[in-house]
């Protein structure tokens, strides 16, 4: 497996950028900035700026805030500015803040995104000399490109996309236009195993040679017991508000736990954060999550996940050592 750095998800983009340099010289192999109180490209930009070797992703942009010819000259500009290392991770988020907090468009999000990713993909190809750009869909049309906004090949190729995805639908449409599938924090090994392998395979006609897995598991990590005591709870925090999502319920009806999604949701409705973290018992806690010492915890990744995922990186919701996380790393790493 590939170890992976990421930003703090509250990170400014000077932050995200110190982040990345501070990564790079810990040798991760790639770093990971997420799109919530700032825009991902801006932080993405200045990483690049500071960093020569690490691989840079956008997980997630929202692609649905966007249309395919403002995410293809993005992600083209960071490619240049990156040398070819971006990588572009690309996710729809839900619908209430799709058309609520960005005031787009939302109707069938899988059939949206396959359409979206081919449009990207076309314009990409009319900058690289392959013919005029053609694109119509349902969803998006573009079929204008004259030269004065036209920047050109790329001299370091088109970045991959990787595709977000929790429900089988998105994921397979992840195995047929993407370059990978980043899996989110809220994945068990069984639903990975069970739900989310198996419908990549059946997207790509059982094959995943030159597809990217990437996972960003949960890990409760602490250089004490009152420290991971603090951990554990931030993570059954982050792991009830997940679990309240009605978009996530699939993972947890994979292990019949249908009736916690419903009573989160009710909670989270009337804003009762704190309780709703009280109401994650101990077997949903190790089944999204593992904990321990930077050993336990990379012994338990290996176990879980070896031999299925690509690229990991730890998620932590709470403040933590890096050295716990480099540890971390450090074992995965020497595991290759």
């Amino acid at each position: 497996m590939k170890i992976d750095d990421a930003a703090d998800v509250s990170s400014s983009p000077l932050g995200a950028e110190a982040a990345a340099v501070a990564a790079e010289a810990a040798g991760y192999d790639g770093f990971a900035v997420s799109e919530t109180r700032h825009d991902a490209f801006t932080s993405l930009a200045l990483a690049a700026r500071a960093t020569e070797r690490i691989a840079l992703r956008s997980a997630i942009a929202v692609a649905f805030a966007r249309n395919p010819m403002t995410v293809a000259t993005l992600a083209n500009d960071v490619q240049l500015i990156s040398g070819g290392r971006f990588q572009l991770g690309l996710g729809s988020q839900v619908q209430a803040h799709i058309e609520r907090r960005f005031a787009m468009p939302w109707s069938r999000p899988a059939a949206r995104m396959e359409e979206f990713v081919r449009a990207v993909r076309a314009i990409w190809a009319a900058w690289a000399g392959e013919g005029r750009l053609f694109f119509k869909g349902e969803f998006y049309r573009h079929t204008l490109m004259t030269e004065f906004f036209d920047p050109g090949p790329n001299p370091h190729g088109t970045p991959p996309i990787l595709l977000a995805a929790v429900g089988e639908r998105m994921t397979e449409v992840a195995g047929r236009v993407a370059d990978g599938l980043l899996c989110h924090a809220f994945t068990t090994p069984a639903y990975l195993h069970e739900r989310t392998l198996p419908a990549l395979r059946a997207a790509r006609g059982g094959a995943l040679d030159d597809f990217t897995v990437c996972l960003q598991p949960m890990a409760v990590l602490g250089a004490d017991e009152i420290a991971r005591a603090d951990a554990e709870r931030a993570v059954r925090g982050q792991i009830a508000f997940y679990a309240s999502t009605p978009a996530y319920r699939p993972v947890l009806d994979q292990h019949g736990w249908g009736e916690l999604a419903d009573r989160l949701h009710l909670l989270s409705r009337r804003g009762a954060w704190e309780e709703m973290a009280s109401q994650i018992p101990d077997d949903v806690l190790t089944a999204f999550a593992v904990g321990g010492t930077p050993a336990e915890v990379a012994a338990a990744l290996t176990a879980r996940f070896g031999g299925a995922v690509d690229r990991v990186s730890l998620y932590t919701p709470y403040p933590v050592d890096a050295a716990l996380t480099g540890a971390v790393a450090g074992l995965l790493r020497g595991q290759e």
